[in-house]
């Protein structure tokens, strides 16, 4: 049986995304610098079939995700879209979560090696698609953090189940808990990306590690990726169901949607009066 050699990158016509492939591997490119690269229910569906396109092509040992510019590799869910689509149909979030997890799930079992190129600021939902990723590669000053906590959401699709794999169970909390800048040197230190090199020397970097994987062989690369898969999988496969559901039943909530308005608003939240305003609504339900 003949090789299969996917579609020409050109055919699909992608909005959000470019797509390029040659030389052993592919390239995905989330083109929504506008927005910090953030992640909207047609970006997720072009990386789906990106990425099966990827997974299916012969030709491609190795797929690299980035995005477009030098501010932001990704900032996770588009908050735009979520402010205006899910805040008053919480059911149609069920739905955007199910091409999510679904997008992630596809990326994780590609069956070939994934390189993250990490251009940008990386935040919330960006650092689950470079966790999702095997190996990261990291410009020097670039940023990775969380805000969920701050910003009225939980990174729990993948994030909550997967850092305490990578960076151990504290660091974990505190990436989380607090939501402060990781550096990128940190992040090296802690186990979160796989190399940090000045932003010149980038896709040099990512070219000689890309280099490395094609030079494997492709059946043993694929089922030793799926063996270390074994935890990851295994603490997402009994979480982010639960995970799906809770967001879809919380979205409509008051800290919900004050942190997203908030966030749009461009904005601080005044946390201790947000505290108080729920502990009188308490109060008052109570008596």
């Amino acid at each position: 049986m003949a090789t299969y050699a996917g579609k020409d990158p050109g055919e699909f016509r992608f909005k959000n995304l470019l797509y390029q492939k040659g030389d052993w591997r592919a390239t995905i490119t989330i083109n929504r610098p506008q927005v910090h690269n953030a992640l909207n229910l047609d970006t997720l569906r072009e990386l789906s079939a990106a990425m099966q396109d990827a997974a299916w092509d012969d030709h491609v040992a190795v797929l690299i995700i980035t995005g477009a510019g030098n501010k932001a590799f990704c900032t996770g869910a588009d908050m735009k879209e979520w402010k205006e689509e899910f805040l008053d149909s919480p059911n149609d979030f069920y739905k955007w979560m199910g091409v999510f997890i679904e997008t992630f799930e596809r990326l994780r079992n590609l069956g070939k090696p994934t390189i993250a190129r990490l251009n940008g600021m990386v935040v919330g939902g960006g650092n689950e698609l470079q966790m999702s990723c095997d190996l990261a590669v990291a410009a020097s000053d670039v940023i990775i953090r969380h805000a969920g906590t701050s910003r009225g959401s939980v990174a729990a699709a993948g994030a909550t189940q997967w850092l305490p794999l990578i960076v151990g169970e504290r660091r974990a909390r505190e990436i989380l808990l607090l939501n402060e800048p990781i550096s990128a040197k940190k992040a090296l230190a802690w186990g979160l990306v796989t190399e940090v090199v000045p932003r010149a020397h980038l896709d040099r970097a990512v070219n000689r590690l890309a280099e490395k994987l094609i030079d494997k062989l492709p059946e043993c690369t694929r089922y030793t990726k799926q063996q270390l898969n074994f935890w990851r999988d295994l603490s997402w496969s009994l979480t982010i169901g639960h995970l799906r559901d809770w967001l879809t039943v919380h979205t409509p909530a008051e800290e919900i949607r004050e942190g997203i308005q908030a966030f749009s608003e461009k904005r601080e939240i005044d946390y201790r009066q947000l505290r108080t305003q729920l502990a009188n609504h308490k109060r008052k339900k109570r008596s």
